[in-house]
């Protein structure tokens, strides 16, 4: 997270009931989280198999989901990397140019789905801060969450100012469609000279 949740807590008095963290990698963002609620108010979406199990073993007490999370369910090819971290639903844009080092290793063929569908086994999952960290694919993850918007306060999101990806959203078209919402961008945060970084929206 290039802007450090407890900042935001500070500036901002967030009252965070519960998270749905979206791109879970391997739960970097837990000790932090742990600080200001139990682990069991915590859902975490992550689309590497592999890396679900590894949390799992590590962290046996969370609640995660293997998803590759879009705005439909739809048979979809995901994209990994040889880091993991830039691993995506899309090819990579300008991504090459700014870290030459990454390049997809493998093809993994399966269904995408929407994080309404996830949302529908934990009906008495109670959250109001989304966490999106998903290459890309952050518009389409808001776009399947439908009317779960209404009843989040904060979003914490991965933002693009150049296909970074292709054909990913931009940080424009997610400030348009949250206004929808009624949510306001308050903090972004870039990642060096990268068009490439962190927003944080709040719903007034």
């Amino acid at each position: 997270m290039l802007i450090p949740l407890s900042d935001l807590v500070q500036k901002y008095k967030l009252n965070i009931k519960g998270i749905l963290h979206v791109g879970a990698h391997e739960c970097e963002e837990l000790s932090e989280y742990q600080k200001y609620m139990n682990p069991n108010n915590i859902l975490w979406i992550e689309a590497l198999p592999d890396k679900v199990e590894l949390n799992k073993n590590k962290y046996p007490y969370i609640l995660i989901e293997n998803a590759i999370v879009s705005d439909k369910v739809e048979n979809i090819t995901f994209n990994r990397s040889n880091n993991d971290q830039s691993s995506s639903i899309f090819e990579l844009g300008t991504h090459k140019e700014m870290h030459p080092t990454i390049h997809y290793t493998q093809q993994i063929h399966s269904q995408s789905t929407t994080l309404n569908n996830i949302l529908e086994k934990y009906p008495n999952f109670n959250f109001n801060l989304v966490n999106l960290d998903i290459q890309g694919a952050e518009l389409k993850a808001l776009k399947g969450l439908n009317n779960h918007l209404h009843h989040v306060d904060y979003i914490y999101t991965e933002v693009n100012s150049d296909y970074v990806y292709k054909d990913c959203g931009l940080i424009e078209e997610i400030d348009e469609y949250l206004s929808k919402y009624n949510f306001h961008r308050v903090e972004t945060e870039w990642f060096h000279t990268c068009t490439w970084g962190d927003a944080f929206y709040i719903k007034k």
